[in-house]
C-alpha cells in the first residue's frame, strides 16, 4: 500500500501541468511577439542613425515596420544637412579654404531640398559663389545661371582644382569631374617635389598609363576643358578651342558640357550613385554578396535619377535590418 502515493504523484503532476497548458498563455506566441518587437526597435534605431545621425524617435521605435518610414526620414532637415556634408567629404579630400570651395556641399543641399535629380549636381544650370564677394569667407549661395554646369563652372571650384600643369591644362579638374560623376579613383605614382609634371614627364612609363593610354586618359580629357592662365586669385580660364576630341573610349567630345553629359549618361554614373548610398548607409561600399540588392538600387535610380530613390531602395531592402 505504501507504493500507491509514489505512483499517483507523477500522474497528478502531469494532469495539473496539462490543465495549465490548456488554460494559460501561450509562451511561444508571446516570445515571438517580443522578438518581433525587439527586431523592429533595432531596425528603427539602425535606420534613424544611418539616415539622420540620431537615435530613433518614440514613434519610430514603436512602428511595426520602421523601414516604411525611410521616405519620410529622407525629407528630414537633419538628413539633408548630414548627407550634404557626406557628399562634400566624398568629392573633396579636405574641407575647402572658403565656403564656396565646398561647392558640392551647397549644391547637394539645394538639390535635396528642391527635389531635383542627382544629375543637376553636375549639369544643372547653377552657380555656387560667395554671398558677399567683398567679404572674405562669406557663406556660399546657389543661384540660377544659364551658363552653369552643376558646380563645375563655379569659379571657386575651378580655382581650387586648376592644377599646376605648366601649359595650363586642367588635368586636376579632369580627374575631379570623373571622380565626382562616375567614381573614378586614381592615385599618383609619384609626388616628389622635383617630379616633371610637364607633358614630357607625363609620357614616362609610370605616368602614361593614367595620362595617355587608358580609356580615361587624363591629358586627353583635360584637352576639352580649356586652359588656365596665371595662378592664385587672378587666375583666368579660357574655353577649349581645338574642336572635338576622341576620348573616353572613342566618344567625340568638344567641351566640358559634352564631357559631363556623356559621363552622367553612362551606367557607371548610376552605379556610383548606389555606391554612395551604400557608403552613407553602411559606412562602406557594397559587398559582392549584396549584388542583388545593389542591382535593385541601380535599376531604381535609373528611373528618376534621384539620390533619395537610391538611398530608399537600400534602406527598405530586407537585408538592411537583418
Amino acid at each position: 500500500m505504501r507504493s500507491l502515493p509514489n505512483v499517483l504523484l507523477p500522474v497528478a503532476f502531469i494532469a495539473t501541468a496539462s490543465v495549465a497548458l490548456l488554460s494559460g498563455p501561450r509562451p511561444a506566441v508571446a516570445d515571438a511577439n517580443a522578438d518581433n518587437a525587439a527586431r523592429a526597435a533595432r531596425c528603427a534605431t539602425r535606420l534613424s542613425i544611418a539616415l539622420v545621425g540620431e537615435a530613433a524617435s518614440a514613434d519610430l521605435l514603436a512602428a511595426g515596420n520602421p523601414q516604411s518610414s525611410a521616405d519620410t526620414l529622407l525629407t528630414d532637415a537633419r538628413f539633408v544637412e548630414r548627407f550634404s556634408g557626406f557628399i562634400n567629404s566624398q568629392f573633396n579630400m579636405a574641407p575647402g579654404a572658403t565656403p564656396a570651395e565646398d561647392a558640392s556641399y551647397y549644391l547637394a543641399k539645394h538639390v535635396l531640398v528642391n527635389g531635383k535629380p542627382w544629375t543637376d549636381m553636375f549639369v544643372g544650370k547653377y552657380d555656387v559663389a560667395p554671398s558677399n564677394p567683398q567679404q572674405a569667407g562669406s557663406e556660399a549661395v546657389v543661384t540660377d545661371d544659364p551658363d552653369g554646369l552643376g558646380y563645375f563652372r563655379s569659379r571657386a571650384w575651378m580655382v581650387r582644382y586648376a592644377g599646376n600643369e605648366p601649359a595650363g591644362m586642367r588635368v586636376v579638374a579632369a580627374f575631379r569631374m570623373m571622380w565626382n560623376t562616375i567614381g573614378l579613383s586614381l592615385a599618383a605614382t609619384t609626388n616628389a617635389p622635383d617630379a616633371d609634371v610637364s607633358a614630357t614627364g607625363r609620357q614616362a612609363a609610370q605616368c602614361r598609363g593614367c595620362h595617355i593610354d587608358s580609356w580615361y586618359a587624363l591629358d586627353k580629357v583635360a584637352a576639352v576643358l580649356g586652359t588656365r592662365r596665371g595662378m592664385g586669385t587672378n587666375i583666368q580660364f579660357d574655353p577649349a578651342t581645338g574642336g572635338a576630341k576622341q576620348i573616353l573610349g572613342g566618344a567625340s567630345v568638344a567641351d566640358d558640357k559634352q564631357l559631363v553629359e556623356m559621363l552622367i549618361a553612362n551606367e557607371a554614373f548610376d552605379v556610383n550613385a548606389c555606391r554612395l548610398a551604400y557608403k552613407y548607409l553602411y559606412g562602406r561600399g557594397e559587398y559582392s554578396c549584396e549584388g542583388p540588392a545593389f542591382d535593385r538600387c541601380v535599376e531604381a535610380f535609373k528611373k528618376d535619377k534621384r539620390i533619395q530613390t537610391a538611398l530608399a531602395t537600400v534602406a527598405k531592402d530586407p537585408s538592411f535590418c537583418e
